[in-house]
């Protein structure tokens, strides 16, 4: 039961965000010269409760579909029910609002608001031109939500927000382009579709890199780029560049990307 559970929620790109969440929640209370405290704990927990909903919620949507172009998914496959599924979609939503609702009324909202994208996505958008929309939004009011979870001023993070939402969407292009084919032959209109492989593929390429050269910029520009920084901005780089002739390998090579460019900015900043 354990690993279907598991497999249900998506863990890779599950457990990125929940790691980067806590990881920017670090760096932000090191800046302040806070230590981590019970708040970091609570809105990673908000944040691994919308990752487990927004899992448990995209199997169960796309169930009957999965039966014929992905039977070894945890639904189709008889390891899981469906009604499983929507329990632990609900858990997750539980424990996002009341891990939320302990941080104050910015943090919830911010949380829901995230959360409510994720879930249009699983129910409405993700076989539809407009599927990147709640990949903008949702990851493009992470670093809020962090931020407001923690105690630090919103405008502290509004850059970041920037920045994450072009990755966020970079990231769905390379996942979704894992699964092109089977997509296409069960009449998705995904984004990646509409745009055919090779022009998504380029421009996951382009708008992943894109963002970690904005950065590496500016932390040069204000003379905080260390060698140590500058060592793991380019493995993020380079992973992304093994990555580009295949959708797998850049799908993970943007995983790799977003933990190296994590710890740059974390060395960086200080």
């Amino acid at each position: 039961m354990l690993p279907a559970a598991l497999r249900l929620i998506h863990p890779a790109p599950a457990f990125a965000v929940v790691l980067l969440s806590a990881a920017l929640g670090g760096i932000l209370l090191a800046q302040a010269s806070r230590p981590p405290d019970s708040r970091l704990l609570l809105v990673v927990l908000s944040v691994a409760g919308s990752q487990i909903a927004t899992g448990a919620f995209n199997d169960w949507a796309d169930r009957e579909r999965d039966a014929e172009a992905r039977p070894e998914k945890p639904i189709p496959a008889g390891e899981l029910q469906p009604r499983t599924a929507l329990l632990m979609g609900v858990g997750g939503i539980l424990l996002q609002v009341v891990t939320s609702a302990a941080l104050g009324v910015v943090t919830l909202a911010l949380g829901a608001a995230a959360t409510v994208s994720a879930l249009v996505y699983d129910f409405a958008l993700s076989r539809r031109p407009a599927s990147v929309l709640p990949y903008l939004v949702s990851f493009g009011l992470l670093p809020l939500w962090i931020a407001a979870g923690i105690g630090i001023p919103l405008e502290r993070v509004a850059a970041a927000s920037l920045l994450v939402a072009p990755f966020a969407a970079a990231a769905h292009l390379a996942n979704t382009l894992r699964d092109f084919d089977m997509d296409a032959a069960s009449g998705s209109r995904g984004l990646v579709q509409v745009l055919g492989r090779d022009a998504s593929r380029a421009l996951a390429l382009a708008l992943a890199m894109g963002v970690g050269i904005i950065v590496a910029v500016g932390l040069g520009a204000g003379g905080q780029l260390r060698p140590a920084s500058a060592g793991f901005g380019l493995i993020g780089l380079l992973a992304l560049a093994l990555g580009a002739p295949n959708a797998t390998r850049l799908w993970y090579g943007m995983l790799l990307a977003a933990v190296c460019w994590t710890i740059a900015w974390a060395l960086a900043s200080g």
